[in-house]
C-alpha cells in the first residue's frame, strides 16, 4: 500500500532516499524475504538530557558528574505508553518485535518485504551499481498520524552501504617488514613517542570501543604483532550487531585492514586497555545499532570509542544523521569519549560536484574528530608536520564546516570560516584535532599475516583513543565530552603541535581550506604532545 492510499499517514521528517547515483532498478525487492528494520522512538527527559550536556560545555572536568548507564536507562529509557503503540502497530502489520534497546530509544521488527511495503508506505525494490546491489526505496518513508510525536526514525528499509573505511596503504602495496625500515613509516609506539604521550602506563582499568562495519581480525596474528613490538597481547573481544561477526576476508586491502590497523593502533599506543570490537552491518540501521549496542553496553563498559568509517553529509538521510548524533549525545551523557576519522578525500570527501563536503559521523558536535598530518621525524624528533595532502593519489585530511550542525558554542572563538560553498554557511568546523595520517608517514602494522605501512585519518581515530584511555586512567575518571575542554586550552600551553602549512584540496576544489595559526579546517587545533596535555587535564581535574 503506497503512501498515497494511505491519507492519514505522515512521512518522518528527512527519510526521504534517492536511488545511488550510478545505480539502476532491476525490480521489486522479494516480497517474501524477512527483513530486519530498527525504528527509533522518542525518550522520556529527552529535553532535560539535552540542557544537561549542554552545560558540560560551561562545566570545568573536576566538577562534572557522568551518569552511570543503569541510571541513564532509568532517567531516559522509553516511555511504556510508547513502547506499547510501536507494539500494537508491529502487531497490527504482520511485524515481529525481535529486541527493544530502552536506553537508546531502538526497537528492532523483522517481518517480510511486503509487511514492510504495507506498514511504512514504501515500495521496496532492488538496484545495482557497478560495486554492489542493494535494497532500497525512493521518497519518503511513512507512518501512521498517531505515531508522528513518538517515532524519530526508520532504519534499514533500505540497505545500501552506508560508510566506508578510512585507511590508505603505502602505494597499495604489501611490502616486507625490511622494506618498511627504508620508508618514513612507524610503529604506532614510535608515533605516540613523537607526540610525547605518557610513558610507563598500563590501562588495565580501560575498555576502548572499536566500531567496525566489515572484516574481521585473527587473534593469533595481532598475537604475533604484539609481541614483535614487545607489548603484552591485550584482552580482545567481540561483540555481535545485527547478526555481523568477526569475519576476516583474508584481503589486506579490504576491511581486514581497518580491522587490524584500529587494533593494533589503539592497543600498542594504550597498552593494558581491554578492546571491544563492535561488528555490524555496513547499513544505516547497522551502524546506529553498533554506536548505541557500545554506548550502552553494561558488560564492557568502554570509556572511548574509536571510529574510523563514514561518508560524507550528503549520501546520508536527515532522519540517520540526527538519530546516530543523538546516539552520541547520550555517550557525552555517559562520559564516554567519541574520537572519529574525518575522511581521507580532503574537502571534497569523495563527492564529485564541484563542492566541498564534510564526513559523518565527524561532524557531529558530540565526537572527536580526528584529521591527518604528514609526519616527518628523525632519532625521535619531529622535524616536520604538515597537512597530510597527497596530490598524486587523492588522498588528504578531510575536513571543512557542516552544512546540518550548527557552530557550536565551543568553537565559537575558533575563527572558523563560512563554508566555501556558495551562500557561506556558518557551521560545525571540521576537524577538532589531528595526527599523523599521511601513507607515506604511516603506520607499520600486520594485516591478514601481512606487513603493511597503513595511514589514513582511520589510523588517527584510534591514536586519539589510545591517548584519551590513558588520560581517563591518569585521572582516574573518564574526561568525557572532551571538545569543550580542548578548545578552551590557552594555545601558549603546548597541549598541540600547530600545523600551520598545506591545505585539503582536492578534486578541483580551489584549496578552500587552509593551514593557519590556530584552528583551522585541515588539521583542526593540532597534533598532540600527549604528556603535556594529560598534565593539563590533570590540572582541570585537581580544581576546586
Amino acid at each position: 500500500m503506497q503512501s498515497s492510499e494511505r491519507g492519514a499517514d505522515t512521512p518522518i521528517l528527512g527519510s526521504e532516499r534517492k536511488a545511488v547515483p550510478g545505480a539502476r532498478h532491476v525490480g521489486p525487492a522479494d516480497l517474501d524475504e524477512r527483513i530486519l528494520v530498527t525504528m527509533v522512538l522518542r525518550r522520556r527527559s529527552s529535553a532535560t538530557l539535552a540542557q544537561a550536556v549542554a552545560k558540560l560545555s560551561d562545566v570545568p572536568l573536576a566538577k562534572r558528574r557522568h551518569m552511570s548507564r543503569e541510571e541513564f536507562a532509568a532517567a531516559h529509557g522509553v516511555a511504556a505508553d510508547d513502547l506499547k503503540m510501536v507494539e500494537d502497530f508491529a502487531k497490527d502489520h504482520g511485524l515481529t518485535v525481535e529486541r527493544v534497546n530502552s536506553a537508546a530509544g531502538t526497537v528492532g521488527l523483522s517481518g517480510t518485504t511486503t509487511s514492510f511495503n504495507e506498514a511504512f508506505g514504501v515500495e521496496l525494490a532492488m538496484y545495482e551499481h557497478p560495486d554492489f546491489k542493494y535494497r532500497g526505496h525512493t521518497g519518503a518513508i511513512h507512518i501512521p498520524a498517531p505515531l508522528s510525536d513518538i517515532v524519530v526514525a526508520v532504519l534499514g528499509l533500505d540497505n545500501r552501504p552506508q560508510t566506508k573505511p578510512h585507511f590508505r596503504i603505502h602505494h597499495g602495496e604489501v611490502v616486507e617488514t625490511r622494506a618498511l625500515a627504508a620508508q618514513t613509516s612507524y610503529t604506532p609506539p614510535e608515533v605516540a613517542q613523537l607526540y610525547n604521550f605518557p610513558e610507563n602506563i598500563t590501562c588495565n582499568d580501560q575498555c576502548i570501543g572499536i566500531i567496525e562495519l566489515g572484516g574481521g581480525y585473527h587473534l593469533d596474528a595481532l598475537q604475533e604483532y604484539f609481541s614483535s613490538l614487545g607489548v603484552p597481547t591485550p584482552t580482545i573481544s567481540s561483540v555481535s550487531v545485527d547478526g555481523a561477526t568477526n569475519q576476516p576476508t583474508g584481503d589486506a586491502n579490504g576491511p581486514d585492514g581497518e580491522v587490524d590497523l584500529d587494533i593494533e593502533v589503539a592497543a600498542s599506543v594504550a597498552p593494558g586497555a581491554k578492546i571491544v570490537v563492535y561488528f555490524a552491518p555496513n547499513t544505516d540501521a547497522g551502524f546506529l545499532n553498533a554506536i548505541t549496542t557500545a554506548m550502552h553496553d553494561t558488560t564492557n563498559k568502554p570509556s572511548v570509542l574509536s571510529i574510523s568509517w563514514g561518508g560524507a553529509e550528503s549520501t546520508w538521510t536527515e532522519q540517520a544523521m540526527q538519530a546516530m548524533n543523538s546516539a552520541f549525545q547520550d555517550a557525552a551523557a555517559l562520559g564516554v569519549t567519541v574520537c572519529c576519522a574525518s575522511g581521507d578525500d580532503g574537502s571534497a570527501d569523495s563527492v564529485d560536484d564541484g563542492e566541498v563536503h564534510v564526513d559523518f559521523p565527524a561532524s557531529s558536535p558530540y565526537v572527536l574528530a580526528c584529521g591527518g598530518t604528514r609526519l616527518t621525524a628523525s632519532n625521535g624528533t619531529i622535524l616536520s608536520e604538515v597537512v597530510w595532502n597527497d596530490g598524486s593519489t587523492g588522498g588528504a585530511s578531510g575536513g571543512g564546516v557542516s552544512a546540518v550542525f550548527p557552530l557550536p558554542s565551543w568553537q565559537s572563538n575558533a575563527n572558523v570560516p563560512p563554508s566555501a560553498n556558495p551562500g557561506g554557511h556558518v557551521g560545525r568546523g571540521v576537524p577538532d584535532v589531528a595526527g599523523d595520517a599521511d601513507p607515506d608517514t604511516g603506520y607499520q602494522v600486520l594485516v591478514d599475516g601481512q606487513t603493511l605501512a597503513i595511514g589514513g585519518t582511520s589510523a588517527v581515530a584510534p591514536l586519539w583513543a589510545g591517548l584519551i584511555a590513558i588520560a581517563n586512567h591518569t585521572l582516574g575518571h573518564p574526561v568525557g565530552f572532551l571538545n569543550p575542554i580542548l578548545y578552551g586550552l590557552p594555545s601558549a600551553d603546548g597541549a598541540f603541535h600547530d600545523i600551520t602549512s598545506g591545505n585539503n584540496d582536492v578534486n578541483g576544489t580551489d584549496g578552500a581550506y587552509q593551514a593557519r595559526p590556530g584552528w583551522d579546517a585541515c588539521t583542526g587545533l593540532g597534533s598532540p604532545n600527549g604528556t603535556k596535555l594529560v598534565n593539563l587535564l590533570r590540572s582541570a581535574g585537581s580544581t576546586t
